[in-house]
C-alpha cells in the first residue's frame, strides 16, 4: 500500500470520453487514506466501525479528487436491492435504501461502496447521464443492473450509447458457494450454469460474478466491460468481506467508486 494523504484511484480507458472530459470518474483504492489496523488506507465505510472521524476526512479526500464539497459526494444505504433512484441534490436527511443512483446534474458524485461486490459506473456522455450501482449476487441477480439502466433512460439517455464499467470485485477464484446457490441460478436460466466451476469441496462451486455481471449488463444493450481486479487476492490496494470473514476479523473496511459531470 502506498503511503499517501492522496487517493490514486484505478480508472477505466473506456469512461474517458476524449472531446468530452466533463466526466470525470474513480474506483478508489485503499491507497491514500488515513486510517489504520485493519481498515488501513481509504476506508471511506460509514458502516464500518473504524473511526468515523477518519471515515470523513478519508470521504473528503475522495470528494477533493472528484472535485466537488464533501456534501456532495453522494451514497445511499445499500442493501442489495435491485432498487435505483435519481439523485439531483444532496440528500436533506438520511440517506434512502437503495443500491444505484442516476443522475443528469453535474457537480453530484454518485457512489457505490464495495468489499467484494461488483461496483458499476455508468455514462453516457452524449445525454450527460451518469450513474453507479452496487451489485453482489443478489442485486445483479434480481435486476439492478437493469434498473440502472431503465432509470438512466428516464433522463434521455440511449441505451445503446450508456457505457458500463464493472470496477474491482471478488473473482472466481476465491468466491466458493453452495449447492442451494447453483440451484438458485440455474433454475432462473440452465445456461447460468457456465458461471460456475468445480470447487475442491465436493458440492460446492467457485462463482463467476464478474462474467455474470458483465454478460447482464451486455444482455441489457450497454456496452460493457470490467477492469478484471480481484478484492480477495489484491490485499494491498482492496478491502474484502470474504477475505475478513475467513480470517476471522472482527470487521473490514469499504472502497468506493464514484462518477460526476462537470458543467459543459
Amino acid at each position: 500500500m502506498q503511503n499517501s494523504s492522496h487517493p490514486d484511484p484505478l480508472r477505466s480507458e473506456h469512461l474517458e470520453f476524449g472531446d468530452k472530459p466533463f466526466i470525470r470518474h474513480g474506483f478508489f483504492t485503499r491507497n491514500g487514506g488515513a486510517s489504520s489496523g485493519i481498515y488501513a488506507g481509504l476506508n471511506t465505510g460509514t458502516g464500518s466501525d473504524d473511526d468515523q472521524t477518519l471515515v470523513s476526512e478519508n470521504r473528503r479526500r475522495v470528494a477533493e479528487w472528484m472535485g466537488v464539497p464533501p456534501t456532495h459526494l453522494m451514497s445511499v444505504w445499500q442493501v442489495h436491492s435491485p432498487d435505483a433512484i435519481v439523485v439531483r441534490q444532496p440528500f436533506p436527511g438520511e440517506r434512502p435504501k437503495a443500491d444505484a443512483m442516476v443522475t443528469d446534474r453535474p457537480g453530484i458524485a454518485i457512489c457505490a461502496s464495495s468489499a467484494d461486490c461488483g461496483p458499476i459506473l455508468f455514462a453516457e456522455p452524449d445525454a450527460g447521464v451518469i450513474g453507479a450501482a452496487h451489485a453482489g449476487w443478489k442485486g445483479a441477480f434480481t435486476g439492478v443492473l437493469e434498473n440502472t439502466i431503465s432509470a438512466m433512460e428516464g433522463l434521455g439517455a440511449m441505451r445503446d450509447r450508456i457505457v458500463a464499467v464493472l470496477g474491482p470485485s471478488i473473482s472466481q477464484a476465491n468466491y466458493e458457494v453452495g449447492p442451494e446457490f447453483v440451484a438458485r441460478f440455474t433454475a432462473e436460466r440452465p445456461d447460468n450454469g457456465r458461471y460456475f466451476a468445480p470447487s475442491a469441496r465436493p458440492g460446492h462451486a467457485m462463482f463467476d460474478l464478474n462474467g455474470y455481471t458483465v454478460d447482464r449488463l451486455s444482455a441489457a444493450g450497454v456496452q460493457a466491460y470490467g477492469l478484471n481486479r480481484c478484492t480477495y487476492a489484491e490485499e494491498d490496494l482492496f478491502f474484502s468481506f470474504r477475505r475478513t470473514t475467513h480470517r476471522k476479523e472482527p470487521d473490514y473496511g469499504r472502497q468506493i467508486s464514484a462518477i460526476v459531470m462537470g458543467e459543459r
